[in-house]
């Protein structure tokens, strides 16, 4: 793969229920077999895991977004468990999509910190190393006392948009908490960079007041890192169309795609919506304009890297 002739020598990829069509497409790039694993339910709904073949003295890494339901997080804990009991050498917890990742600080009385609660309970259970995905917010890095690798979707989907030799185009950050990854997007595309100043009046909705920047008669990208509901980018859809923008495109890493997302998205002035396979996308939830990229080579390509030690970050160089 890439020229690389790395030996996978004790070596294994569990997953879970979470997303194993990315599982297989990262085993299949890593030209391996999924290591076998049975996950099944008791009757009364509580989760069983069972790793079916030896992996003592192996470098284990488990693929697990920890999105809704919460037993995917069950699922990610009780994978950990089984491998360290079963002797594992080492485990790294694959999470394409980190879940529990806008709970990251205390900004009202009273209120859970989730994120790091999530790392505590991997970290607890027997996690080693950490890999994940554009994380909601950076800082979750220093949540772990293990090393956590954090992976960018940028340059998959960036790649994505020159193959369509888009002219005079200005990416557009929907809000100002994505503002850093907007300019990221116009420096790889070169293009100018604009900011819709949100408001929220309450939790998932959305409000334009404002857009900072030249989008009248040019080309915009819409990018964040995840689409919930769908409130923020039809309504800063509907702001740029309104302002004259001419063809308005929008990206995300994480498709979460929660109550009116479907209807929001399909609805709104928008010519193609790209998203990652971070999270699985049931049929139900997709619709014309929904375009899916993968991530399964750059997380095989990441989990390559980790178990030769070599620099996680050359990819992105």
């Amino acid at each position: 793969m890439d020229g690389l002739a790395v030996p996978l020598h004790g070596f294994r990829v569990l997953t879970g229920t979470s997303n194993p069509a990315l599982a297989e497409g990262i085993a299949k790039h890593l030209e391996i077999p999924l290591c076998r694993a049975t996950t099944s339910r008791f009757a009364d709904g509580e989760v069983f895991v069972r790793i079916d073949e030896n992996v003592r003295g192996a470098d284990v890494f488990i693929v697990q977004s920890t999105n809704p339901p919460a037993e995917n997080v069950m699922e990610i804990l009780l994978l950990i468990d089984a491998a360290r009991r079963a002797s594992a050498a080492r485990i790294t917890c694959v999470i394409p999509y980190f879940g529990y990742a806008r709970q990251d600080r205390k900004d009202q009385p009273r209120v859970a910190i989730g994120a790091k609660l999530m790392a505590n309970l991997l970290q607890t259970a027997g996690a080693d190393r950490i890999l994940g995905v554009d994380f909601h917010q950076h800082q979750l890095q220093g949540f772990f006392d293990i090393p956590v690798d954090h992976l960018y979707a940028a340059p998959v989907l960036t790649a994505h948009y020159r193959k369509k030799n888009l002219q005079d185009l200005v990416v557009v950050a929907p809000d100002v908490g994505s503002a850093k990854m907007a300019r990221g997007f116009a420096k790889r595309l070169d293009a100018s960079l604009a900011i819709i100043d949100k408001r929220r009046p309450a939790a998932n909705v959305a409000e334009v007041v404002n857009v900072v920047g030249e989008v009248e008669g040019r080309d915009c990208l819409l990018a964040d890192d995840m689409i919930d509901t769908a409130g923020t980018v039809s309504e800063a859809a509907r702001a740029l169309k309104g302002l004259g923008a001419r063809d308005i495109y929008v990206c995300a890493t994480h498709a979460l795609l929660s109550g009116p997302a479907k209807q929001r998205l399909s609805e709104a002035p928008i010519n193609e919506v790209t998203v990652m396979d971070t999270i699985a996308i049931p049929e139900e939830r997709r619709f014309p304009s929904l375009h899916v990229l993968s991530t399964s080579e750059l997380l095989s390509k990441a989990i390559r890297f980790t178990h030769s030690d070599q620099s996680v970050s050359s990819l992105f160089e």
